[in-house]
């Protein structure tokens, strides 16, 4: 709740000072027949739109999980920074259109002192809200937030450009605005695709952040029972709501309520330390009393590992009484699965001809 308490007192302050700035632009624009003014304060009336898009969907977002959705509503947020480009990317189609027109039928300008004074301010407060408002999206993790931030520094570059053309044409007579408003256009619509994919890899699913994932893998291995910690796999139902299933590599030893007890204290430590959920802890394991099996296991990694595509080796089990060799590999996206198993069960198999593989290929995660 705190987390949509910032997120709309800081969407409002948006609202209020991009309202201002579009009035007070398109005035200016109009009085002195300037179309690179009139598409600036278009673009400001599209950033308190946007403004209005992210708190509703802030507010939804923040809605209590349900019987229909019991992961609740965290991904409309999501939903919402989507709209928030849609309309960066209209306001520059427009822009685009209106420059071009301008280009072709020109019309003359008439600056005043009063119009480029009312510029240099509003370029100073977009600079101001655009520090505070990325920075605010930044702390609490709003994608919507951090992409009007940054959309209203970038404003402010633009108006400022728009200033340098009104000043050029004061002093040497020459008249850019027209042009400066294409190149405005460009940048916009350049913002609007940007944010558009952004949103787009969140919706889909992106590849876990490295740095993360080697966090969760780190604190997993700490404990001394633990050899190794595979396929990570972080499933995103909104800002700071993440669930995750992950695969630890224990001894042959181990008991149930030994693994029980292990897998609970990693579950609250994983939380405690990063807010993630695992909500699922799978088990390989591996032999501790057969030299043969490590001897068997040190062979077959370097016939696995001998390809370019194959990773890594976990998950490895032998039983040499019942002749069973058993694996996960993990492969790069320059092969098919199905094509690598074929290739390893064959090399694998003409080492170990009496054994039974079953050779599990699994994703490059990161």
């Amino acid at each position: 709740m705190n987390r949509e308490r910032i997120i709309v007192r800081t969407s409002i302050a948006g609202i209020i000072v991009n309202v201002f700035l579009s009035g007070f632009k398109a005035f200016v624009g109009i009085a002195s027949n300037s179309i690179a003014i009139t598409l600036d304060a278009v673009n400001n009336l599209s950033d308190a739109l946007s403004s209005v898009v992210t708190i509703i969907g802030a507010k939804l977002a923040g809605k209590s999980p349900n019987k229909k959705h019991p992961l609740g509503y965290g991904r409309i947020e999501y939903l919402s920074s989507m709209i928030v480009a849609a309309i960066v990317l209209y306001a520059g189609l427009t822009s685009l259109v209106e420059s071009v027109k301008k280009i072709i039928r020109p019309e003359k300008a008439e600056y005043t002192s009063l119009s480029l004074i009312i510029l240099g301010v509003a370029i100073v407060a977009k600079i101001i809200l655009g520090l505070y408002v990325k920075r605010t999206g930044k702390r609490i993790d709003s994608s919507a937030l951090t992409a009007s931030g940054i959309d209203a520094l970038f404003d402010a570059v633009l108006s400022a450009s728009v200033l340098l053309s009104a000043v050029a044409y004061l002093v040497f007579s020459i008249s850019l605005e027209s042009y400066v408003g294409l190149v405005i256009s460009f940048f916009i619509i350049k913002s609007g695709i940007e944010m558009l994919c952004e949103t787009l890899d969140d919706i889909i699913g992106k590849r876990t952040d490295s740095d993360l994932s080697r966090q969760v893998k780190k604190l997993i291995t700490e404990e001394s029972e633990i050899r190794g910690a595979y396929d990570l796999i972080i499933n995103n139902y909104g800002p700071n709501k993440n669930y995750a299933s992950i695969h630890i590599e224990l001894p042959d030893t181990m008991t149930v309520e030994e693994v029980d007890r292990l897998t609970r204290r990693i579950e609250a430590k994983v939380y405690r330390k990063t807010g993630i959920v695992l909500s699922g802890v799978g088990v390989y394991s591996f032999n501790t009393h057969d030299d043969e099996a490590a001897r068997i296991r040190n062979e077959v990694q370097k016939i696995v590992l001998s390809h370019d595509w194959a990773l890594q080796l976990h998950g490895f089990y032998v039983d040499t009484e019942a002749k069973k060799i058993r694996f996960d590999v993990v492969l790069s996206f320059d092969i098919k699965s199905t094509e690598a198993v074929s290739i390893l069960t064959k090399e694998v198999h003409d080492a170990y001809a009496d054994y039974t593989l079953e050779i599990t290929p699994d994703i490059d995660l990161g």
